[in-house]
């Protein structure tokens, strides 16, 4: 009998989770992780299934996990806690995507533009 071989797939800790799940880590209700997705949406963006389904990824869960904090505990209003979010991330934000990375591609320069026609 032949063994099975490992697929390859990603460890269970950094593969995207259901909403449901991320209400557990986080410690609120699915509907305000709904809300705080339209509200923030510039900080949190999670993945969709080809169902329409939201998986959230750890990085998504340190930012639910901040926005919590900023509002529940610091008693920020929503525009203060997009105001120190954007402060917080404003050096990931600053930094060029790299090319073809997650689909963001590198503008043309205008001599490569020209070089095409």
């Amino acid at each position: 009998m032949q063994k099975r071989k490992h697929t390859g797939k990603t460890p269970i800790q950094d593969r995207p989770v259901p909403i449901s799940t991320a209400s557990f880590l986080v410690g609120v209700e699915t509907h305000t992780i709904r809300y705080w997705e339209r509200e923030f949406a510039e900080f949190l963006n999670p993945v969709r299934t080809q169902g329409g389904q939201r998986r959230y990824r750890r990085e998504d869960i340190e930012v639910l996990l901040e926005i919590k904090r900023l509002l529940k505990e610091e008693l920020y209003t929503i525009a203060g806690a997009k105001r120190t979010l954007s402060q917080k991330f404003q050096a990931a934000a600053l930094t060029p995507p790299t090319k073809g990375a997650n689909g963001v591609h590198e503008q043309p320069t205008r001599k490569q533009r020209t070089a095409r026609k």
